[in-house]
């Protein structure tokens, strides 16, 4: 199946916006932390950690996997309102039980400092489920400026807020009450830029479908989030709150580029899979046939240009790991830096897993996505137990890369094999970085360590792993984006020569009486976008 028309032009805009949005917002998201890093000390940042958990595991029910649904689906128009209603019901149900249970879960989590801050994110989740329909519409059509700009809304009233209270001494309440105001602004300006009037209602049909297809997605939310999280709380009971701000702060750093790269690709990835599903006309949640899939040349260029991208960048996160952190945030985090090491790694394979998500969301496979993350936490949970005892912050993050690589990476594949893709394009979009990751590590820190001071071994090592990737990776990568621009090329060439095919017929129409009266176009096929936080399923 060819893609339709303009689609490659839709998905050059919508990348390039997304990459320089995911850039400007996760650089000031950097910005932002190292001055928090500087005026809260390691406990709050453990405090706020568990309290954000929490959110972000309910945030994940509230969207019961329906935004995603809104992405595919055939004509989203009708199933908004149905979508609205649940998530808007579900919101102030999980609000009201997050309150009211913020203190035994806070014991149960082993910080009694987080009940007060779970309380306050509790109100979130209301705004979280009104978000989910405008943020759907612009995902669906590629508004990744849009997009940018609503990020931008919530990272400066979110600053303002946090620094202000901060400095008044409110602590990790500071960065609570900061989400209850820059969301409710964020979301605000979702529904402004994506011109979407608030409509409910419930239609049955509707409903059992989109459900039948969101909520194996959402169990896989819901699995994606417990999974981030078992290794906090094991920290927090079993080495306190000091340790955990550390491991905190070192998968906040792993994670900056590593979801600069998953954020660029990932909306756009979504509807471009979905528009090349090939799927019969259905309703919500209909999988495509289980022949090849229409997008498998598309899954295999986007996991090409992804790898290429988050491998280079893992290498020197993790070769680095020290002067990045004492640069960045003082000497006083350095002990950071044995689990940076690790979660580098473990973010690389995260930005592939999470590609590979898309795929088969896309695909209408939501119930293998879900049974990859049931074996991710049956196998992660033994493995951060042993990890945190044998070697502390930096054993539970070398503990996320062993499952991840043994167990995960082969279900995955697995999994969008038997959905059509092609496991060889996909060995041959990936065998590269693999080879070059070894001497980049090696140049890295061998460079680094005959330069004194924190930026001048950072800038000495960066510059010699970056060019041994070039030297040996450059190359080809040069060759797969000249290849993507001339697809795009290509695309837009055929969507100029089919708007002009049918500017002819409809002149010849005009002037043959004999010809059949011109009907107006069909409307366009709608989808729906990914959960309001799509990083979840990695």
């Amino acid at each position: 199946m060819t893609a339709p028309a303009g689609l490659g032009r839709q998905v050059g805009r919508g990348l390039a916006w997304g990459s320089a949005g995911s850039v400007v917002l996760r650089f000031g998201n950097v910005l932002v932390g190292i001055v928090l890093a500087r005026l809260l000390a390691p406990e709050d940042f453990g405090v706020f950690a568990i309290a954000l958990a929490v959110q972000g595991v309910l945030v994940t029910v509230v969207d019961l996997g329906l935004s995603a649904d809104l992405v595919r689906a055939r004509e989203p128009r009708r199933l908004e309102p149905t979508v609205a209603t649940i998530s808007l019901v579900l919101g102030a149900l999980l609000a009201g039980a997050m309150a009211a249970t913020a203190e035994p879960v806070a014991r149960a989590l082993g910080s009694d400092r987080a009940a007060p801050v779970i309380a306050v994110l509790a109100a979130t989740l209301v705004v979280s489920a009104a978000g989910v329909v405008p943020y759907a519409r612009l995902q669906r059509g590629f508004h990744q400026r849009e997009i940018f700009a609503t990020g931008l809304v919530d990272l400066v009233v979110g600053t303002v807020v946090t620094v202000l209270l901060v400095r008044a001494g409110w602590g990790p309440m500071a960065l609570a009450v900061s989400r209850l105001v820059a969301q409710p602004a964020a979301t605000g300006a979702q529904f402004l830029l994506s011109r979407t009037v608030p409509r409910f209602g419930y239609d049955p049909a509707l409903a059992r479908g989109a459900i039948a297809y969101g909520a194996p997605l959402a169990g896989a939310n819901l699995l994606s989030i417990a999974l981030l999280a078992v290794d906090k709380v094991v920290l927090a009971r079993g080495a306190g709150e000091v340790a955990l701000g550390y491991y905190v702060l070192a998968f906040n750093v792993a994670s900056w580029p590593m979801t600069v790269i998953g954020q660029t690709v990932r909306p756009v990835a979504l509807a471009a899979f979905a528009r090349l599903d090939g799927r019969p006309e259905g309703g919500a949640g209909e999988p495509g046939p289980p022949r090849a899939a229409a997008g498998d040349g598309g899954l295999a260029l986007a996991t090409r240009l992804t790898w290429a991208a988050a491998v280079p960048v893992a290498c020197l996160l993790g070769a680095l790991a020290l002067p990045v952190v004492t640069l960045l945030y003082g000497g006083r985090w350095a002990p950071a830096a044995g689990a940076l090491t690790a979660l580098a790694a473990f973010g690389a394979l995260r930005v592939l897993f999470d590609l590979l998500a898309t795929y088969l969301v896309a695909r209408g496979a939501t119930r293998p996505v879900l049974g990859v993350q049931v074996a991710w936490l049956v196998a992660l949970v033994p493995a951060v137990v042993v990890g945190a005892r044998t070697g502390g912050s930096a054993g539970v993050g070398w503990a996320h890369v062993v499952v991840a690589g043994a167990v995960v990476l082969p279900l995955y594949l697995v999994a969008v094999r038997r959905s059509g893709a092609d496991l060889r394009a996909l060995a041959r979009a990936t065998w590269l970085p693999l080879v070059a990751a070894a001497p980049t590590v090696a140049a890295a820190a061998l460079v680094a360590r005959q330069v004194g001071g924190s930026f001048a071994a950072l800038a000495a090592g960066g510059t010699a792993g970056a060019l041994v990737y070039v030297a040996v990776a450059g190359r080809p990568l040069l060759r797969d984006l000249r290849a993507a621009r001339a697809a795009r090329a290509d695309d837009e060439v055929g969507a100029r020569g089919d708007d002009e095919a049918g500017a002819r017929a409809d002149d010849e129409a005009a002037t043959d009486p004999a010809a059949p009266p011109v009907l107006p176009p069909a409307a366009p096929a709608a989808a729906v976008p990914v959960p309001a936080d799509p990083e979840r399923v990695a």
